[in-house]
């Protein structure tokens, strides 16, 4: 595709703007406009950048190949089912809505008009994530923490739709295996909703993943550990670190070995070789919106698709119900 493909972003608020920021700046777009139920925030993004801010969601359609939504979670399905009905491929910030079946309706949506329907997971393009590319996982359990300091942003939906769903979208790239079952147990501390959660996954290949987010905590904590036979991995996705232990049989002394145990009797010896892989620094936004654009075009797959995007939210909604259950 030679042309520019025409971008609207319709949500322009606290992530909204970045939306826009990267869009007006992409090659091979046209940012051809925003739209905002609050037309004086959405006049004054479109000043700042510049671009045309429509007074209607009609008329944005009318002039736009594809559209970002980035609005509240309660009103995906329906924003989003317009713009797919209108034959615009939709990326969607996520989670992709708020329940299953709103999730089945849109990827049914954008399978009948042929058009691209993307999730913005956007912790599948933390740069401590990118190195694992490199190695060959196949994960026996993984640990995650996602703590938080309390804000008043986000506490609209639970921590679990808010916070863990990033985590259970990791894990579901990760491990190639259907979940089996499900344990969750959580606690409302300031908020109405589920403040802390934890939830241990079990698939079918046998991997086990422990989840714990937390919207009560005094630091931010975003770290990783994966354990599997001859690999342990840890990452820290809030300081972009990736630490790398793997363990090799061999009759070489490996330089970068942290540990070597006494020759066995066939002259091999055991040792744990620590690797600490180069994190190269990039926008992890504008790396996934290049993604949806280069998606459109055919030029490469997208990184979140519909499925995986409903795929997260079918286990992270059963996590949530469990919680509840529970403390009814």
């Amino acid at each position: 595709m030679n042309e520019k493909i025409k971008v609207g972003i319709i949500g322009v608020g606290h992530l909204g703007q970045h939306h826009v920021k990267h869009f007006s700046r992409l090659t091979g777009v046209q940012l051809a406009g925003i739209f905002d139920t609050d037309q004086g925030r959405a006049q004054k993004i479109a000043q700042q950048y510049p671009t045309k801010a429509f007074s209607s969601l009609d008329e944005l359609l009318e002039s736009v190949d594809a559209v970002a939504v980035v609005t509240p979670t309660q009103t995906h399905a329906t924003v989003a089912g317009k713009c797919l009905e209108a034959g615009k491929h939709v990326f969607i910030e996520k989670p992709i809505t708020k329940t299953v079946a709103e999730a089945d309706r849109l990827i049914a949506l954008s399978g009948k008009q042929g058009v691209l329907l993307q999730i913005g997971h956007i912790e599948r393009l933390n740069p401590a994530l990118l190195p694992l590319k490199d190695f060959d996982l196949q994960p026996k359990f993984i640990e995650v923490q996602r703590l938080a300091p309390y804000t008043v942003r986000g506490t609209d939906v639970p921590v679990v739709l808010d916070l863990m769903i990033h985590d259970i979208d990791i894990i579901l790239s990760l491990v190639d295996s259907p979940v089996k079952n499900i344990r969750a147990s959580g606690v409302s501390i300031m908020t109405k909703s589920v403040d802390i959660a934890n939830a241990r996954i079990r698939f079918h290949n046998g991997t086990v993943a422990n989840i714990t987010a937390s919207r009560i905590a005094k630091d931010q904590v975003r770290k990783i550990k994966i354990f599997q036979q001859d690999l342990y991995v840890t990452i820290d996705l809030s300081l972009g670190l990736t630490e790398v232990y793997r363990i090799l049989d061999t009759q070489r002394k490996d330089p970068h070995a942290i540990f070597t145990a006494p020759l066995d009797q066939d002259g091999y010896q055991r040792q744990i070789v620590y690797e600490k892989p180069a994190i190269k620094k990039s926008d992890a936004l504008q790396m996934e919106l290049s993604n949806f654009i280069a998606a459109i075009q055919g030029q490469e797959k997208p990184i979140v698709d519909g499925a995986a995007g409903r795929e997260a939210l079918a286990v992270a909604t059963k996590i949530q119900q469990m919680i509840i259950d529970d403390l009814l």
